[in-house]
């Protein structure tokens, strides 16, 4: 099935267990970029995890956007042009959905991040409420 969205063209494929067994062991590059994804899905749920449990909801909201903006990757920081509601955004980091209005708002009145016809831009700024003890 292919269906297209707003960053381009995707592709979902069913894989079969057998069959990737197969290419695992026949296949070095699709073995290697295998265990690659497996390894940074690991230290990233690790990572939401620890911000689970050690951040407040304003600071895992912070580092959200961040990671939707794409900061810390190569490349320029892009704007999240996907629609996500703030209802969404309040099930990602745990919290309620007028706890996220407010925080979004405080971060709109101070600078961090602007709405705009293109989406949410995401300032570096932001970084501040992350960083910040």
């Amino acid at each position: 099935m292919a269906s297209a969205t707003a960053m381009g063209q995707c592709s979902i494929a069913r894989l079969e267990k057998r069959v990737v067994v197969g290419k695992l062991r026949e296949e070095p590059a699709f073995s290697a970029l295998f265990i690659t994804y497996l390894l940074s899905r690991s230290v990233r749920m690790e990572a939401d995890l620890i911000d689970q449990l050690f951040n407040s909801s304003e600071k895992r909201l912070a580092r959200l956007l961040l990671l939707l903006a794409n900061f810390g990757k190569e490349g320029k920081p892009e704007p999240i042009i996907a629609n996500i509601s703030q209802e969404t955004l309040a099930e990602m980091i745990g919290t309620t959905r007028s706890r996220v209005s407010s925080f979004m708002n405080k971060f709109r009145r101070l600078g961090f991040i602007d709405y705009n016809s293109d989406g949410l831009s995401v300032h570096s700024s932001l970084l501040n409420v992350v960083l910040h003890d």
